[in-house]
């Protein structure tokens, strides 16, 4: 009888091992699943940024950054010129419509 109640003792000491290692195992697959999210989404940010640097590379290729800056400059520049020479525009055609008024008139 001792035996078998030694035996009894055995198996619940190994079955609640297991148990604990059973316990330990799905916390790491739960740590594993999280690492590979994470790893994911490393992954992604590192095809971005890959992605951003060719557009980068080509981008240098076309104009750098000092002369991208200038032409920025120059654009705005030609916005304000052609606001100012519209408002000329707009000036001259109203003197000129003024002009003919008064030249119809006097006729």
């Amino acid at each position: 009888m001792g035996d078998l109640n030694g035996w009894e003792t055995y198996s619940k000491l190994v079955l609640q091992q297991l148990e604990t290692l059973s316990t330990g195992i799905e916390a790491l697959r739960g740590e594993l699943q999280d690492v590979k999210e994470q790893l994911t989404e490393l992954k992604a940010k590192e095809d971005r940024v890959q992605d951003i640097k060719a557009w980068k590379e080509k981008m240098d290729d076309v104009a750098s950054p000092p002369q991208l800056k200038a032409a920025l400059i120059e654009i705005e520049e030609l916005k304000t010129f052609k606001t100012k020479a519209i408002t000329m525009f707009m000036v001259v055609q109203a003197v000129m419509g003024i002009a003919m008024a008064i030249a119809l008139e006097v006729f």
